[in-house]
């Protein structure tokens, strides 16, 4: 359109030969079109509000320093956009969040945030919330007659189906010869594996911070075996596509603050630990200990990778999801690149 346009002055520069200031006048548009065409369509202003999801967990501690702190409001409303909160439960119902529009960006556990994808739903992993082996585990009764992962054999194990905790207790199985079938695997949830462990229902529990903690503090159950050496336990942050495709500053301007909220926790972890303690039911005592359990890095290393591809490969053979999700794809590493983040 604007090559057209330009022509038709180029014949006015013609016609008006000979007469200055007509012919300063039309040069002088022609300039300026001439700049429009090569700078390519002005870009729109963007989102005025920036809507993120998020579950009560210690794997997300530099959010919730950074929320408490006011920090993002602060950055963002030099530019005229707002940040609204919102809290979920779970993973699953924060995906149907994002599906439906309703939020921009969610912190998940790595399952979660497949599961997703493997549906058919627009989204990108853009950065790691955490990653921390010690902070999943396979727990038993305080008094357990069962100590090694050997003697799971033909005992009753809960899992919350689908998650990382999951294929923790598929790991463990693996590296002690044995699988699934060897064991009576009992589909429940967090809160429930818990009680169920401490009322002698079952034989063992995989379960996640803050419950590891709790039970450890109340004396009712002890660690049989981590991750340590086996499954890092990355959780992520994944953002609509639409939105992080049109708001790459603003994205970028996020994972900015979430790195200085890491920042934060490292120069600070007492202070920080009583800012989290407001978002996250245990005390500040106990957060100080649970929060030393994790990397807070954002940044998306190789090992990283090679984690969310086994917990894709696990999920298929599970039967959890029956698309292929390529990960390598999943990941996209522009907007922790935009913001100096590696």
């Amino acid at each position: 359109m604007h090559e057209g346009l330009i022509e038709d002055l180029r014949l006015l520069l013609k016609i008006t030969k000979g007469k200055t200031m007509n012919r300063i006048v039309a040069v002088l548009v022609i300039m300026i079109f001439g700049l429009l065409t090569v700078a390519g369509p002005v870009r729109s202003e963007g989102a005025k509000e920036i809507r993120v999801a998020l579950q009560a967990g210690p794997h997300y501690g530099p959010i919730f320093v950074v929320k408490q702190k006011g920090w993002m409001e602060e950055e963002l409303k030099k530019n005229g956009v707002a940040v609204k909160w919102a809290s979920f439960a779970a993973g699953p119902p924060m995906n149907e969040a994002l599906a439906a529009g309703e939020e921009d960006l969610g912190f998940m556990g790595d399952t979660p945030a497949i599961i997703a994808r493997a549906a058919g739903q627009d989204t990108r992993i853009i950065a790691l919330t955490s990653s921390a082996p010690k902070a999943l585990a396979l727990l038993v009764a305080k008094n357990s007659t069962i100590l090694s992962p050997k003697d799971l054999k033909g005992k009753k194990v809960a899992v919350v189906k689908g998650s990382y905790a999951h294929h923790l207790l598929v790991l463990v199985l693996q590296n002690n010869g044995l699988t699934v079938d060897d064991v009576q695997v009992v589909n429940l949830s967090h809160a429930d594996i818990a009680t169920a462990l401490v009322k002698g229902e079952i034989d063992a529990g995989a379960l996640w911070e803050p419950l590891i903690t709790k039970l450890e503090d109340e004396g009712s159950a002890k660690v049989l075996v981590d991750g340590t050496g086996i499954k890092q336990g990355v959780l992520v942050i994944v953002a609509r596509n639409e939105f992080a495709s049109k708001n790459s500053e603003l994205v970028a301007t996020f994972l900015k603050s979430y790195q200085r909220g890491l920042e934060f926790i490292q120069a600070n972890p007492k202070e920080a630990a009583g800012l989290v303690a407001k978002e996250v039911n245990l005390t500040p005592e106990q957060l100080l200990k649970v929060m030393a359990k994790f990397d807070y890095s954002p940044a998306i290393r190789l090992d990283a990778i090679k984690e969310l591809k086994k917990s894709e490969e696990f999920m298929r053979d599970a039967g959890i999801i029956k698309t292929p999700v390529d990960i390598d794809a999943f990941v996209d590493l522009r907007y922790l690149q935009s913001a100096g983040i590696q």
